[in-house]
């Protein structure tokens, strides 16, 4: 199997059309399930366009095929914030996440970003278990979220850009 990271292009957001039919999906993404595909369409459309400076969307790519999607979000000097989520469930628990997370660092350390934070939450096992195969530490707690349906804690991870670790 093969895993890639691509920028995002026209036509994408059919995908996201699928993915956000899947109410499953919807809860572990923690989307709103039964939006209307237009609304899909038109959220997806802007960020094809890439107009934001301070978030970064990458499909992700299994054998070619647009499965999922991978962010750099609060991009600033300090750093910025990984999330990542697969929208073909096929292809959840295959090591895929981990391989375009670890692709989405080198690009982040390619930047010359200081570190790159994410935040999982509580009951999300699948993603705290990636997050440490990702070898990012436990960071602390961040402001409890809604998450399928109810407020849950939040733990932040972090991992240092290892080419300024000393500096």
């Amino acid at each position: 199997m093969t895993v890639a990271l691509r920028p995002l292009r026209p036509g994408d957001e059919a995908a996201a059309v699928r993915w956000a039919a899947d109410p499953v999906f919807c809860r572990a993404a923690d989307w709103t399930p039964g939006l209307s595909a237009r609304v899909v369409r038109r959220h997806w459309q802007a960020i094809i366009a890439g107009n934001d400076p301070t978030f970064r969307r990458w499909g992700v790519t299994a054998n070619d095929e647009l499965i999922g999607y991978a962010d750099l979000g609060r991009i600033g000097p300090g750093g910025a914030e990984l999330g990542i989520a697969l929208g073909d469930r096929a292809w959840w628990g295959r090591g895929v996440a981990f391989r375009a997370c670890r692709d989405l660092l080198t690009l982040a350390w390619e930047a010359g970003l200081p570190r790159v934070t994410a935040l999982v939450h509580a009951p999300n096992a699948r993603s705290h278990a990636l997050m440490r195969r990702l070898n990012m530490r436990d960071d602390g707690h961040a402001d409890p979220e809604p998450y399928a349906g109810e407020v849950v804690a939040v733990t932040r991870y972090v991992i240092l850009n290892p080419a300024l670790i000393g500096e």
